[in-house]
Parts: structure tokens; sequence; C-alpha cells
């Protein structure tokens, strides 16, 4: 392979003849195309005694570590003629010497094929070199690069968020007008303001075979008189009617459940057919126990109105709960520690409304077609003179003073009697900003927390009022109240005087045929 001998005579008799070779055709040469051709020669031959240097240092190393010693022979003739250089590598053979197994002679080819990779091992320093150094200066270029992309995916982040934020319910509202396959409406707004002008003069054609039951909504358990009016009113003419008693901040399913065995208990106790009225998520609540248990219902309920009832979904339900927008993580904690914490309610309450979970709900628990049903919906005041109404959600009631002693002994009676004092919230002026709200950023008119298109149940006679009713209007009193326009008490016979008339027409529908 290479010029390693014992006696290194040799190799330095050759490369002092070499050198005088190419001195002598260096000086006496003068052909330019065989200088040429003597320069490629040289270069070829230069090429072929670095790769034998090469393989010598790493065979030394090699049969060093293992106690041998390497000995190789290789003759090289070199002869010039005409001017040209020529050099001719002859046939060698290495000669192995252990100090244990004597002499082993290997061919040329098989000591080139042992010796291939042992050039790598030879080389393995300066690579090593090579890659630490490749690998420091590709450290920062990696860290920066991890840097880049990760601020990359949080600017895609934060881009995502915003654009979720601020699309928030648009795709969602009105989808059950476009949902293919569900039932038309009806409209029947006018006879409702025939049977309500009727109610004002007087007229009232509730017949009393029937048990009417008023659902109320979410966060009614903290409105006592949440439905108390309308009660009154329909007690003083003679009706049998009552205010369910559920847990308003329950889940829909929990209370379907819990409104299923209320009717079945005013069914069986009084046996006549019952009649909902259900207002807000009361109404969503009872859609859900007639879609749910109609096999066990279907004999015991006489129909169904759902008054300002988000039966496809609210928006303001769904843009505080959405998940992927910019602060729903914080929106989410803050209702938990007000729904589960404050009032001790369930979260479900809330997330049952959203857009999301009634596709679902609706899509597993259809209504049943032969129930009757009325959708009423209204649209909120928005003009500055609505922030200053206040709505009585309650009332305290204040202790008796029996240390009071008046010089008038007929005021001595009034000091031993409790007075009541009205609790009043601006709950108006908060629907008409909602409304605002709406308006503004969907372009859809609402009462303040549902929107019209999502209060129309397919399938249903809607009802759509002229008076521009706010969201509490229809269950709480206010302070102001106009002689001329009709109350809650009047809105809620006359809507159920219409559902008692679309049972009778239904009734008569299913006779004939």
């Amino acid at each position: 392979m290479g010029d390693l001998h014992n006696n290194g005579g040799f190799a330095e008799n050759q490369l002092s003849v070499h050198h005088g070779s190419l001195l002598d055709f260096l000086l006496f040469s003068s052909p330019m195309d065989d200088i040429f051709t003597c320069i490629l020669s040289w270069t070829s031959y230069l090429r072929r005694r670095f790769i034998d240097f090469v393989e010598n240092l790493v065979v030394q190393d090699v049969y060093r570590s293992k106690g041998s010693v390497s000995v190789s022979s290789t003759s090289y003739t070199e002869y010039f003629d005409s001017g040209t250089c020529q050099t001719s590598l002859g046939q060698g053979e290495e000669f192995l010497a252990n100090t244990d197994s004597g002499i082993v002679n290997t061919n040329r080819s098989m000591q080139l094929r042992q010796a291939v990779p042992f050039i790598f091992q030879g080389l393995a320093f300066p690579f090593l070199a090579l890659r630490v150094a490749w690998s420091s200066i590709l450290v920062p270029w990696r860290f920066a690069f991890c840097y880049v992309k990760r601020t990359q995916a949080q600017v895609y982040s934060i881009i995502s968020r915003m654009e979720r934020t601020l699309r928030g319910s648009s795709d969602d509202i009105g989808w059950l007008q476009r949902t293919p396959g569900m039932a038309p409406v009806e409209d029947g707004t006018a006879r409702f303001l025939e049977l309500l002008e009727a109610i004002r003069n007087g007229e009232h054609t509730l017949p009393n075979s029937f048990v009417y039951l008023f659902v109320p909504g979410l966060f009614s358990n903290h409105g006592p008189l949440y439905f108390v009016a309308t009660k009154k009113f329909f007690s003083k003419m003679g009706l049998t009617c009552h205010i369910a008693k559920i847990h308003s901040e329950a889940s829909v399913e929990h209370n379907a459940w819990e409104l299923k065995q209320y009717i079945e208990e005013l069914y069986w106790g009084s046996g006549k057919r019952v009649m909902l009225l259900g207002h807000s998520k009361g109404g969503v609540d009872s859609a859900a126990a007639l879609s749910i248990y109609w096999s066990e219902l279907e004999h015991k309920v006489a129909g169904l109105a759902l008054v300002q009832s988000p039966y496809g979904g609210s928006p303001i339900a769904s843009d505080t709960l959405r998940e992927g927008q910019i602060a729903d993580k914080e929106t989410r904690r803050i209702f938990e520690l007000l729904i589960c914490k404050t009032i001790k309610g369930d979260m479900r309450a809330l997330e049952d409304l959203t857009y999301e979970k009634r596709k679902e709900f609706i899509m597993k628990h259809k209504l049943p077609e032969g129930v009757p049903l009325i959708s009423f919906s209204s649209e909120a005041k928005v003009a500055p003179g609505v922030l200053a109404t206040m709505t009585q959600i309650a009332h305290a009631e204040l202790p008796r003073l029996p240390f009071l002693k008046f010089r008038n002994s007929e005021f001595d009676d009034v000091s031993q009697l409790g007075h009541q004092v009205p609790i009043v919230i601006p709950v108006s002026a908060a629907m008409a900003l909602c409304a605002l709200h709406l308006l503004l950023r969907y372009g859809e008119k609402s009462d303040g927390l549902v929107t019209c298109r999502d209060a129309e149940v397919p399938g249903s006679v809607i009802v759509r009022p002229e008076q521009k009713l706010d969201h509490a209007w229809m269950v709480y009193s206010s302070k102001k109240k106009n002689p001329n326009e009709p109350d809650a008490t009047e809105m809620c016979e006359a809507i159920l005087t219409l559902l008692v008339e679309l049972g009778k027409r239904k009734q008569e529908e299913i006779e004939k045929s």
C-alpha cells in the first residue's frame, strides 16, 4: 500500500530519483502540449500518493492497537519517454508479522476491503471536531427557529381567537329557519290581538277544565314575585293554576324530569289535563319534558306555550361561554363562581342555552307533532327613557316596632304591624342595553336576551305583539304602568286562550282524519 519498510533507505532513494526526474523535465522539456500532459500525470500521482499516505496512517494505528507491525512494499517505476512523464504502480503485497502467530500473507484487494472502514475510524477525531463545531453553530439557529415557530403559533392562536370573538353568534342565530326538514310555522298574531282586545273589554273565555301550570325561567328562585301577579289574576277568575316549584338553575334534562313528575301529580290529583306556559328557560324545560317523556304525558298535557324562550339558543349565553375566544377561561371562572358558588346552581343551566347544546338536544329529542304549540317573541325598547324604568322583583318585610309609642292611640296598631318595602332594580335598563348590543352587532331584534328568530319553535303558531316588551316584562311588574296598554296578566290570558283554541282545532282535525 505505501512505502513503509523496516529499512527506510529505499524510500529516500525513490523520492530523490523522482525529484531528479521532475527537475530534469521542468528544465529541459519545451513543448507546451507535453507540459500540460505531464501536469495532469503529476496531479494523478499526487492524488494516489495522498490516498496511500492516509491508508498507511490508518493501518498503522489499527495494527499498533493489536500489537502488530505492518510491513508493506510498493514499487514504483517512473520513466520519461519523448518528453512524456509516466508513472506506474506495481503490484504489492503486505506481510503482517505477529509475535504470536507468525507471518500472514494477504491479498491487496482483501486488505483494501478491510482498511476502508478503518479510514473513517482514523479520521474520527477531525470528523468529531467538525461535528461538534457544526452542532455548536446550529444550536442558536435551532433555538431561534423554535422561538419563531412558537411565536408564530401564538400569533395564529391570537388571530383565531380574535376572529372567533368578533364572529360571535352570527352564524348561529336563526339556525332553526335554515335547517331543512323543520316543520313550518303559522302566524297567529292577528287572532292573538283580537283575543287580547276582548279580554281588555271584560270577555274572559278560559275554561276551568284545565290546570294551568306556569314554569319559571333561569334565576327565578331569586325573584319571589316571578309569575305571582299572573297567578293571583287567574285565581280571581276561579281557574286552577300553579307555579312549578323547580330549581331554575338546574340543567334542562333535570328540570324535564322534575316537570314530568309535577305534571303527573297535578293530573292524578285533579283529573284535568295540564296547560303549560313556560317563560324563558322554563319554556325550554317544558319542551324538553314533552320531547323526552311524551309517551307518558301524551294524555296528560293539553298544550304548551313558550314565552320568550331561547328554544334555538341564546346569543348572550353562547357569546359568554364560547370556547376558543378571547378570555374564555376567565369568563367561565366568573360565571362558575356566580352560579355554582354564590347561588348554588348548576353551570349546565347556562350551558344548555347555548347554540351548540340546543342543536345537539333538538336533533336528538324533537317535539311531538300532536301537541299544540305557541311561540311568543317580542322586541325590547331601546329608547333612552327606558333607562329610568325600575322593576320590582321582590319586597322586604320590615320588623314590628313595639317600642314605639304614639300619643294618639289610633296609631298604636300601626307600630305593631310589619311593613312591606318593594325591592326594585333597573331590569328594563339592562335589557335595553343588551337589546341594543344585539341589534348593533348582529342586526337582530330581541327582547334583550333572546332573539325573535330563536324564540320561534318549528311547527308552532307564532305570536309577535306590536307592543315592545323586554325579557322580564312578562313576569315582573313595572312601577310605570300605562292604563292604555295591556299588562302581563292579560297577555298570559290571551296566549292561553289562543292555545285552547289551537287544541280544539287540532282535535277536530284528528277526528276528521
